[in-house]
């Protein structure tokens, strides 16, 4: 019995993201970011639970990455899309918001492949592009500069290439995974969690975005420090 117990809770990740498209297709973009971050709790509690009861599975493994297409890149695409057709007068331009789809469906194949990610993303996890993608409607409405890029039809296009590039790009970024507690070994880990704190704090689910972004660019200045480290 307990060998099904991760797949359970990765079943509630799946449910989360179908819920979650199903909100958008009716309008409520901002349900979409409380579906995500109960997704991502889920998403957590599988791979937690799975490691407690000694219970993997390459079915796990696959039904994890299927979840994962669902919440974190069909969810997502939706939001973009719709956002799109609400702000733009094209009747074609929406349909880029589903480039973030496909490039998740190719992070995680990747994923699944690349045994370089064990203690290091190589490009945006699909659970961080979520995050980012499905708070952009609560930023627009927390910062007044915001709103402007969010809500333009060309701000808002190329948000979406550069985050579906992202997904894909030979990027090392930072996984909150600690081998020690070592504040010099783990500094930027450190600073990740404590800017995100702050981030939610000021501007609530608003401040996700900005968060990812922080994400992003602490790793990139990782990256840079330790230079050699990059790609092992």
């Amino acid at each position: 019995m307990k060998k099904h117990i991760p797949n359970a809770i990765t079943c509630l990740n799946l449910l989360a993201g179908m819920i979650g498209i199903y909100f958008v297709t009716l309008g409520h973009l901002s349900w979409a970011i409380y579906v995500v971050v109960l997704a991502a709790f889920f998403d957590f509690l599988d791979g937690l639970v799975a490691r407690l009861l000694s219970v993997h599975s390459e079915i796990g493994k696959q039904l994890d990455s299927l979840a994962d297409m669902v919440t974190f890149g069909v969810l997502p695409s939706f939001v973009v899309f719709m956002m799109l057709k609400g702000i733009s007068s094209s009747l074609y331009t929406p349909y880029v918001g589903f480039l973030i789809g496909i490039q998740s469906a190719l992070r995680l194949a990747k994923f699944n492949v690349d045994t370089r990610q064990r203690d290091r993303f190589i490009g945006l996890p699909t659970p961080a592009n979520a995050l980012f993608i499905c708070a952009l409607p609560q930023l627009a409405q927390s910062l007044p500069w915001a709103k402007d890029v969010v809500l333009s039809p060309t701000g808002l296009i190329l948000i979406t290439l550069l985050f579906s590039f992202l997904l894909t790009a030979e990027i090392p970024l930072i996984a909150l995974k600690f081998k020690t507690y070592s504040i010099k070994e783990n500094i930027f880990r450190y600073l990740v969690i404590v800017f995100s704190l702050i981030g939610v704090v000021l501007l609530g689910l608003g401040g996700l975005p900005l968060v990812i972004l922080i994400y992003i660019l602490f790793s990139m200045l990782e990256n840079w420090l330790n230079p050699g480290e990059s790609l092992d």
